[in-house]
């Protein structure tokens, strides 16, 4: 599945995205995480073009590209995201949990558990990849092979 991601706002940890995955295009509301772990999330369809419009218009250009891929693993589905772009090179596992105390065998494919790190939020990931390319301003205004 390839998807796009653009975050329209951030504010103190509750965020607003939109996102094109295939031809769906969705908006979404997360509030604040809990306990690192568990946060609120409210994802409606919208128009394609509405999302189209609003990823060049709102996100400031600093659009995420991403291949998902679905593995099963012990009666779960992992979420393995492969960034292109901006963030290209990165790859991140996630997993939904059914409840916050669920136990979970982890495959052995799996790195480092990054879940409370604030280095491996989307956000910090982009900025961090903008200063080590010496960027200042807009994801948009960086040609890709700079932040390589």
């Amino acid at each position: 599945m390839q998807i796009r991601d653009g975050l329209i706002a951030n504010n103190n940890g509750q965020k607003a995205r939109v996102r094109i995955a295939d031809e769906v295009a969705t908006i979404a509301l997360k509030s604040r995480k809990r306990d690192f772990i568990v946060r609120d999330e409210f994802e409606y369809a919208i128009p394609l073009s509405d999302a189209e419009e609003i990823l060049r218009t709102m996100c400031d250009g600093n659009v995420l590209y991403k291949t998902r891929h679905f593995v099963l693993h012990a009666g779960n589905t992992w979420q393995v995201d492969i960034y292109e772009g901006l963030l290209n090179g990165v790859v991140l596992a996630e997993i939904e949990l059914t409840n916050a105390d669920q136990t979970l065998i982890l495959p052995d494919w799996i790195g480092a558990e990054v879940t409370s790190d604030p280095n491996f939020r989307k956000i910090n990931m982009l900025t961090a990849h903008l200063a080590r390319a010496g960027v200042s301003g807009r994801a948009d205004q960086v040609e890709p092979w700079r932040l390589m």
